[in-house]
């Protein structure tokens, strides 16, 4: 054996939590069960749990990397090395990292994304956490579809979210104050941001579903993953149901969460939203719906941290046992995915696993991620 894990408290596929050895092999768990006699490494838990590692289906934290302050940018290389170490610190194994191809300049332009893919494409394979890219595609950028679909043709793309926050900021056009941070954060003047939201606006009215419908096609016919952003209503749910997009990622309201379920559609909501208590944009508790069945995976969004936390506070709090908690971090964000060779700590499965002392609050002790260990303790 390579490495085996020594008096661990694991949680097994059933859900039951055992004292155990994990014995490993070539980056897969290979035996669950009496300590082997022979291996290469061993790592003594001491009694810690041992608990499958995190996927996280949607985190866009790594934005600060590249972009601390306004207009501040660093390369991308050092970004997303930085990244890594902040995904295996927290017992992020598999990561989608959430780029956004906006009609917006700046950050989440099509240029930035263009250099960003580049770059990941070629630095993905030196990263310890699985990374992945989570396309994030604002449906008002009618011009950048067809090129987004030729992505997704040609296997660049490992899940695709349709958003739409022109409404959100059309909302905002006689406050200046608001506009002018917007305005900011795309590099433009006030009176030019106001200018390309009402002509984005036109051909978005036009033209915004017909791309919307032919991503969709393209991600259908790949067999991409697709989630649907900031759902308002059921029909929303529907609709984008039946384009393929089977994955409801922060519906707004239990209504439209309770439809998502009807269908069959996993919900994803924020993983910060427990740690903090509730939403900072003040829609549903995550916690109390995770308790009411209406959660079923858990984001980092745009903290990683939470996710390692969450399942802790939903447990402590009497929300879901601590074994139905972490799925909603591991085992229910690989089957929406289709990740089916992880999220769970079972013969065969690849070795992505998180150690964790629980004393009151976690404590990482140790990653393994394919089957090498990082140990923080």
């Amino acid at each position: 054996m390579d490495l085996i894990i020594e008096n661990a408290s694991v949680l097994a596929a059933d859900g039951a939590f055992i004292d155990a050895t994990i014995a490993i092999e070539d980056g897969c768990i290979a035996h669950i069960g009496d300590a082997p006699a022979n291996a290469k490494s061993r790592y003594d838990a001491k009694g810690a749990l041992a608990l499958p590692g995190i996927v996280d289906i949607h985190g866009d934290a790594f934005e600060r990397q590249l972009m601390p302050r306004p207009g501040v940018s660093f390369p991308v290389d050092m970004a997303l090395d930085e990244t890594d170490k902040q995904l295996i610190t927290n017992g992020i194994t598999t990561a989608y990292h959430g780029v956004t191809l906006s009609w917006e300049p700046g950050l989440r332009s099509a240029e930035a994304c263009r250099t960003f893919m580049a770059a990941f494409e070629c630095l993905k394979s030196g990263f310890i956490s699985d990374t992945r890219l989570h396309l994030r595609f604002e449906r008002a950028n009618v011009d950048m579809v067809e090129e987004a679909a030729g992505w997704i043709a040609a296997g660049r793309v490992d899940c695709i979210a349709y958003n739409d926050h022109l409404p959100h900021i059309r909302r905002y056009m006689g406050d200046d104050n608001k506009m002018s941070v917007y305005a900011n954060r795309s590099g433009l003047s006030l009176p030019e941001f106001l200018d390309l939201v009402q002509r984005v606006s036109v051909r978005a009215d036009t033209e915004g579903a017909a791309g919307t419908a032919r991503l969709a096609e393209a991600a259908r016919a790949s067999n991409t993953p697709q989630l649907s952003h900031d759902d308002a209503t059921p029909a929303d749910r529907e609709h984008f149901h039946n384009l393929g997009a089977r994955i409801a990622e922060f519906p707004m309201g239990d209504v439209t969460a309770a439809a998502a379920k009807a269908l069959g559609d996993p919900i994803v909501l924020g993983a910060p939203n427990v740690v903090r208590g509730g939403s900072h944009t003040g829609l549903q508790s995550a916690a109390e719906s995770a308790a009411k069945g209406l959660c079923d995976i858990l984001a980092s969004d745009y903290y990683y941290p939470a996710l390692l936390h969450a399942p802790f506070i939903l447990a402590r709090d009497g929300k879901l046992p601590l074994n139905e908690a972490w799925g909603l971090v591991s085992t229910n964000p690989a089957q929406a995915l289709g990740l089916n060779d992880r999220g769970v700590l079972a013969p065969g499965k690849r070795a992505d696993i998180a150690v964790i002392q629980n004393g009151g609050s976690p404590s990482l002790a140790a990653t393994i991620a394919a089957g090498r260990l990082c140990s923080f303790g």
